[in-house]
């Protein structure tokens, strides 16, 4: 196989052209274009898959979304994820192929049916980031969160990209015109100036001396484990006491017969997904929990549909008797949660969801009383009918969702989801000595970082892993990421300097070979004679 037609050359050009012969040399400057497009696609592709793993914390937001909507459970976030990746390993390897063409000197000429995947590519992270914006509004503050934990990895593994690019760039600049090298240059020297000082601005909370580390956030119990059993169960509940779980959190709504039961879905989504309603009660729909006393509840499985659906793809990790046992849940009273609260001495914080709050209140507190537990091991979230709430239990204690209500109230426990605050803020407020809540956190990465923000406790999914977390994913002194940073950086740019040294002397070494190949007998006559003009000799002298 000839020079031009050598394997390499073959497969990229054939991979990212199509065109399995020699390149044309007409499409040069559409083709340079297109590789503008392909380089953009790839960096915006790997933004949009990083934000889609950060999101992941949340991804049964989106699946609730989805459910809402059609009335049926589908794990929408995992198909958004699977595409994602499809997609953005499609334009790196596309922009792979491209380098190695431009390293081997082929013309770029990208054909058609990438243009059209690449065209439906921007459809589709057009209508991902709109989404958001739209629907999922609150993602991104968390995805800026997410940089004071992966910022200085982030900076880490752009240097390293940079310093591997960087030869394709030099190769590039020495082939292109003087008007091309000033525009490559200028952007390559931004570029690299821009990755190189970016630690200057990073802020992580877990830049900090171990010694000064907070003390590990508790653990609250979101519907007991979901992960390990149906959520909302008795199962689920006594799953998370091994988690070593702090406090219950759930849902509370009362029943046609006034009984406070626990259940997270009401109105139009009231059963549908949790229990096997529809099966019990084929011509029935119920919007409302008053529509059924706590017997007709409780007559309904609410654990075979965590066995079909597996939303969180741990149905696997239970052994033959657990699955049994999820599989004969039934929709618990708030009476038997606080039983169990009494009897582990743990607290219990929950909602209250329905339309008829004050009554509902009314009952409520009249079954916790009554229940005999500690007053102090009830955290009230509800808002509405506070008041009522502080005198007819005055032992409860009083949590606030938000911070304005708390410091109007000259309250000290505050829940919120963990974007809401900047980790400055939470901060803050722990120096202040207000016990700070956050949910829902099921993720390592964010829990970690909330670890070293302060945060007083979590509401989590995932206590059962959560829980072997023994310190931060990394805590680092500020001083020693510094030399890190700087060391790292000065390595690179000597890396650069030997790989643009190279490039410049293979440059001025192939421009010496063309030129003997083109005028053998001008190149051996400045050889021999360097310091009299070209042509001086006849030919008797030159010989």
């Amino acid at each position: 196989m000839s020079h031009n037609n050598s394997c390499c050359r073959f497969c990229c050009r054939g991979l990212y052209s199509c065109n399995w012969g020699d390149s044309s040399k007409s499409k040069r400057k559409c083709g340079c274009c297109w590789f503008s497009v392909v380089t953009l696609m790839s960096l915006l592709s790997l933004c949009w898959m990083y934000i889609c793993l950060v999101t992941f914390n949340d991804r049964e937001d989106v699946n609730w979304q989805g459910f809402t909507q059609l009335k049926r459970w589908v794990n929408w976030f995992m198909v958004l994820i699977i595409i994602s990746a499809v997609f953005t390993s499609y334009c790196v390897l596309l922009l792979l192929f491209a380098l190695f063409q431009v390293a081997l000197g082929e013309q770029l000429d990208l054909h058609w049916l990438h243009k059209i995947f690449l065209f439906f590519g921007v459809i589709f992270l057009t209508f991902g980031v709109t989404g958001i914006s739209v629907k999922w509004a609150q993602e991104w503050p968390a995805v800026l969160l997410s940089l004071q934990a992966t910022g200085p990895f982030l900076q880490f593994g752009a240097v390293g990209a940079l310093t591997l690019l960087s030869s394709f760039v030099f190769q590039g600049f020495h082939r292109a015109k003087i008007g091309h090298k000033f525009l490559i240059a200028v952007v390559f020297l931004v570029v690299s100036a821009a990755i190189f000082l970016c630690p200057l601005f990073i802020r992580s909370p877990c830049l900090i001396d171990p010694k000064d580390l907070p003390e590990k956030p508790k653990l609250i119990g979101h519907r007991g484990a979901p992960m390990l059993a149906p959520e909302n169960t008795m199962m689920s509940f006594h799953r998370s006491i091994a988690c070593n779980v702090t406090a219950f959190e759930t849902d509370v709504q009362l029943s046609k017969d006034r009984i406070p039961f626990l259940m997270h879905d009401n109105k139009s989504e009231f059963l549908l997904r949790t229990t096997n309603v529809k099966e019990k009660f084929p011509k029935k729909k119920f919007n409302h929990s008053t529509d059924l006393t706590l017997e007709e509840l409780q007559s309904l499985n609410a654990g075979e549909w965590f066995l079909k659906t597996d939303p969180f793809r741990s149905v696997s990790q239970l052994s033959e008797e657990e699955k049994e046992t999820a599989r004969n849940q039934t929709i618990p009273s708030l009476l038997q949660l606080l039983n169990l609260a009494k009897q582990h001495n743990i607290s219990v914080i929950f909602d209250l969801k329905s339309s008829n709050l004050e009554n509902d209140t009314v009952d409520t507190v009249d079954t916790i009383l009554k229940s005999g537990i500690d007053p102090s091991l009830v955290l009230w979230l509800p808002p509405r009918e506070r008041e009522y709430v502080n005198m007819a239990a005055p032992g409860f204690t009083q949590v606030y969702d938000n911070k304005k209500d708390m410091l109007n109230k000259s309250g000290s426990h505050l829940n919120v989801k963990y974007s809401s605050l900047s980790t400055k803020k939470i901060s803050e407020l722990r120096r202040n000595n207000v016990t700070v809540n956050l949910w829902v956190v099921n993720e390592r990465w964010l829990f970690s970082l909330l670890w070293c923000v302060g945060a007083s406790s979590v509401t989590t999914n995932s206590c059962h892993l959560l829980k072997d977390v023994h310190q931060p994913d990394w805590v680092l002194p500020h001083h020693r990421y510094t030399i890190i940073w700087i060391s790292v950086d000065i390595a690179s740019i000597l890396i650069m300097i030997g790989i643009c040294i190279f490039h410049w002397k293979t440059h001025r070494c192939c421009r010496r070979e063309e030129m003997q190949r083109n005028n053998p007998s001008s190149w051996n006559e400045k050889e021999l004679h360097p310091f009299l003009p070209t042509g001086q000799f006849d030919g008797h002298q030159r010989l």
